[in-house]
């Protein structure tokens, strides 16, 4: 294998293997991968607009019977912490969200043993009600999962089901790296990669729009980080005609502050910016049938994701009114709706607004524009 030659075969848009992924990622230079991921980039978003969306990642429950070793936030059935939210409370965040602008609720949860399909869809349906313009980017592939176990139904019965209570589309959480081997030993509790890709499937067979992740960096090998890119995009090249599919995706650098995994020293993040930036462009290498890939900056940083900008990346994320699981790990960047626009100018792009979809919205001219402290954006 040659490095010039990888290279122009990712120009040319064509799959490469995970042994090639492999072989690119260890032996090409930061600048080759760089240049390669941006010149992919432009072809499938060209230009110099990058997006950025307002949305709140809220939490249906902390209680989790999944067990994952890389999690501080979930609570055993009857801890003292557990909580199930309540409406009361969902008002209050969904209309500090639309005060702020956004129209989005990201709202995910653990594997609570007594929340079954019945309640999913009463909440939606509620929601929905009381707010109909809300959006619901809601659950994730091991939470359709859970749900169609304890109700013995299929992944396309729970998700038709979902949809027609009101969910709007499906976050690709879960996902860590699609290999049996990682997940029995950092998240032995959840769903197999086999069933994340399969709820997948179902979801894009119900034209419901799905992103993809990838948590990387703890005991995964780089083969098999290359091997996830590979089963994402061929799920995403089976997909109907009339679906997406995957709109976009988000690779992350495993949080390891407080973890079981670090404190039984089996993994830790060492992750560089350096490493971060070439696997964005690895990202466009790998996944030439995915049109949007998004810099985590709330796990790498403002510098580390204006960088991404220019390998790859076309999407800086949400300001994150709230986010309770990453940053019970560690991550703690924020930023406000002037500045994620500012770092994305400051990285030489145009800053523009999105939905969920990947549509552009027009930027609200009230609440959101204000440069608001941390205590107003992070609601505990």
């Amino acid at each position: 294998m040659q490095v010039d030659t990888l290279l122009q075969r990712a120009l040319n848009l064509e799959f490469l293997s995970a042994e090639e992924g492999v072989f690119l990622f260890e032996n090409a230079s930061t600048g080759d991968l760089i240049y390669v991921g941006n010149q992919l980039r432009q072809h499938h978003v060209p230009g110099d607009i990058v997006t950025w969306i307002i949305d709140r990642n809220s939490n249906t429950t902390n209680v989790c019977i999944a067990n994952c070793k890389f999690c501080n936030f979930y609570r055993r059935p009857g801890h003292d912490e557990s909580y199930i939210t309540s409406i009361e409370e969902y008002k209050q965040k969904i209309e500090e969200t639309f005060a702020f602008g956004g129209e989005q609720l990201l709202l995910q949860g653990g594997h609570h043993p007594d929340l079954g399909l019945q309640y999913y869809c009463d909440l939606f349906r509620e929601l929905k009600t009381l707010y109909p313009d809300l959006k619901l980017h809601a659950l994730g592939p091991p939470e359709i999962a859970h749900i169609a176990k304890l109700e013995q139904a299929t992944h396309i019965e729970v998700l038709r089901a979902l949809k027609e209570s009101g969910l709007d589309s499906l976050p690709g959480a879960g996902a860590e790296i699609l290999n049996d081997r990682v997940r029995r030993l950092i998240s032995k509790g959840k769903c197999g990669g086999q069933e994340w890709l399969d709820v997948m499937r179902a979801a894009h067979q119900l034209d419901i729009t799905t992103s993809a992740t990838m948590m990387f960096g703890h005991i995964e090998t780089n083969y098999e980080r290359m091997e996830h890119f590979v089963r994402l995009r061929e799920v995403q090249a089976e997909k109907p005609a009339h679906a997406k599919g995957f709109l976009a995706f988000i690779p992350w650098p495993f949080m390891d502050e407080g973890t079981l995994l670090k404190k039984l020293k089996r993994a830790r993040n060492t992750c560089t910016g350096d490493e971060y930036v070439r696997m964005i462009a690895m990202s466009r290498i790998m996944l030439p049938n995915v049109v949007n890939i998004q810099a985590s900056w709330l796990t790498v940083g403002k510098q580390t994701a204006q960088l991404c900008l220019h390998a790859g990346a076309n999407d800086f994320g949400s300001i994150m009114i709230e986010e309770n699981v990453v940053s019970a790990a560690g991550a703690a960047f924020r930023f406000t709706a002037d500045g994620i626009q500012q770092a994305i100018r400051d990285a030489g792009f145009q800053a523009q607004l999105r939905n969920q979809q990947y549509e552009f919205r027009e930027l609200p001219s009230h609440t959101v524009q204000q440069e608001l402290d941390r205590s107003k954006m992070i609601v505990d």
